[in-house]
Parts: structure tokens; C-alpha cells; sequence
């Protein structure tokens, strides 16, 4: 019942902030991915809490400071103890992805609530706003099947009830080495892929791209690894799960389209493998875009320089 009354908190400003986001990509499409992160990176830090509480009680007090907010004593108590619930030794291969929406149904649903409501009220407008539903981490294809059974008829029904013309695409991140290996029965049940080239990266090589840094010189300079994998795509492992999940999941599904997400969606050399396993685009951050441009026309120039000689 908190969940709830949460989601009901948090659909409006979903809402507004999709409403803006369409607005402005107007006639455009917009992948929209359900949330992802642990849930405990939205909170405090549960150290720093359980000191804080500590300190507090010692020197009896009734209110806790935590990120600069003073508390009631039971309200910091409440925060510890779901802090401490919470808790993942690994937490970027626990409850995250589509693993949240699993576990938290209501969640997805608002947000899937508060894409489809945004976008009817700008068709309504005259505007044409284009939202594809992205699920991340998915692993198997019970879990998107599952989740799309549950999302999209939520969709549909408040489309019917507003009685206007909207098609939402339903697709998924592939990051996760299993999910590229069984793309031919993901694909059944998707509209489009997105390669998350970060996860894929960090699953396929075991690496964590937060704790990389402390070796990754020495194995640069020892030519363990030949370049940093997660700012160029990794030829031999990311780009052949790439390449396996392109062909299985184009030959399930003849009207999947593909694309990458990720830092990796501004980098020229990725951009050119991109082009090479036929993907329809990549995306990036902001300041990286006019290189991916670029990148891009340089790749589609070579290739037809190659094919004319």
C-alpha cells in the first residue's frame, strides 16, 4: 500500500517530464528506458546513516541530520532498516532492470501510465510523439514476454479510452551475454533491440567499469586487453555476441530494428562496427553526437567506396 501511494506521488512528475520530452522530440522517435538502478542508489548511503543514527542516540538526541535534512529519530530508524534491506553485496547483478519490475509490478506500470498519457495528450494536441518502451537486463525471453504481457495492455487500454491513433513499440536492452546468446526467442517478443554496450561489456569481460581504472594501465601497457573496453567496442567477444544476436534475432523477427545505447554510441571505431553488423542507429550522450554523425557518414562512405571498387 506505500508503493502505491509512492507511484501515485511519482506519476504526475513522470508524466510532465515525458510531456516535455515528446514535446521537443516532436515527430521523432524517443526510447524510453524503464528505470534500472539499484534502488539503493536513490537513497543515502547506508553507512553513513547507521553512524549518524549511532551518534545521535548516544548524544540523545530526537532528530538525525542525514543529507543535510534533519529526521525524527523513528522516521532514521525506518531509513536504516530499508537501507539495510536493500543491500546488495553486487548490486549492479541484483535487483535492478527488469528484475524491478518483476518484483515491484506498480512500478513499470506507472511509468508505462505516465509515457502513454504524455504522449495521447500531445497527439491530442495536433503533436505526433513517438515512444518506444525500452526493458532493460532482460536475460530470458519469459521475463519480456511477462513483462510486456503486463505493460502493453496498459497502453492499449488508455489509447482506446482517449480515441486516438498511437502505436508504442515494445523492445529491450540486450546487455547481458545470455541475452545475446538466445536473441532468436527474445526477438518473438520485442519490437526493437538496443545493444547496452556498457553492461555487455562489463558481463562479458567480468569487468566492473567503476573499479577498471585501478589495472587497467598495466594491462594496456602489458597488452592484456589492447585498448579500454569501455570506451571502444571489444572486437573479439562484445562484437561477436553483437553479431550472433543481430543475425538470431533478425531471423526470428524480419521487422526488428536495432540500435546501441551507451558511451560507445560516440565512438568512431564503434560506430564503424555498428554499421558493419547493419544496425539502424546509435545513441549517445549529448556533447558526443556531432562525432557519431560523422563517424557514421565516414563509415556509410567506405563501405560503398569498397563495394564500388
Amino acid at each position: 500500500e506505500e508503493e502505491a501511494e509512492a507511484y501515485e506521488v511519482l506519476a504526475p512528475l513522470q508524466k510532465r517530464d515525458f510531456l516535455g520530452i515528446f514535446k521537443a522530440m516532436d515527430g521523432l522517435p524517443v526510447t524510453v528506458r524503464l528505470l534500472d538502478p539499484p534502488l539503493n542508489e536513490f537513497l543515502p548511503n547506508r553507512v553513513e546513516v547507521e553512524v549518524a543514527v549511532a551518534l545521535a542516540q548516544q548524544k540523545g538526541k530526537r532528530k538525525v541530520e542525514i543529507d543535510r535534512e534533519k529526521i525524527s529519530m523513528k522516521d532514521a530508524e525506518k531509513l536504516r532498516v530499508k537501507l539495510s534491506e536493500l543491500d546488495e553485496a553486487n548490486p549492479m547483478l541484483g535487483l535492478r532492470g527488469v528484475r524491478l519490475g518483476i518484483i515491484k509490478p506498480g512500478l513499470y506500470a506507472m511509468q508505462v501510465r505516465a509515457i502513454t498519457e504524455a504522449a495521447v495528450q500531445l497527439k491530442k494536441r495536433g503533436l505526433d510523439p513517438r515512444p518506444e518502451i525500452m526493458i532493460p537486463l532482460v536475460a530470458t525471453a519469459e521475463e519480456l514476454q511477462q513483462m510486456r504481457d503486463e505493460l502493453e495492455p496498459i497502453a492499449k487500454d488508455i489509447i482506446e479510452k482517449a480515441g486516438v491513433d498511437l502505436h508504442i513499440e515494445f523492445g529491450t536492452m540486450i546487455e547481458l551475454p545470455r541475452a545475446a546468446m538466445d536473441s532468436s526467442a527474445i526477438a518473438e517478443h520485442a519490437d526493437f533491440f538496443s545493444y547496452g554496450t556498457n553492461d555487455l561489456t562489463q558481463t562479458a569481460f567480468g569487468f566492473s567499469r567503476d573499479d577498471i581504472g585501478k589495472f587497467l594501465g598495466l594491462y594496456e601497457e602489458r597488452k592484456l586487453v589492447p585498448y579500454n573496453p569501455f570506451v571502444s567496442i571489444d572486437k573479439a567477444g562484445v562484437r561477436r555476441l553483437m553479431s550472433i544476436s543481430v543475425e538470431e534475432g533478425r531471423e526470428a523477427n524480419r521487422k526488428l530494428h536495432l540500435g546501441i545505447c551507451g558511451e560507445h554510441g560516440g565512438d568512431p571505431d564503434s560506430v564503424v562496427i555498428c554499421h558493419e553488423l547493419g544496425l539502424d542507429y546509435v545513441s549517445c550522450s549529448p556533447y558526443r553526437v556531432p562525432v557519431a554523425r560523422l563517424a557514421a557518414a565516414q563509415a556509410k562512405l567506405g563501405a560503398a567506396t569498397t563495394s564500388s571498387k
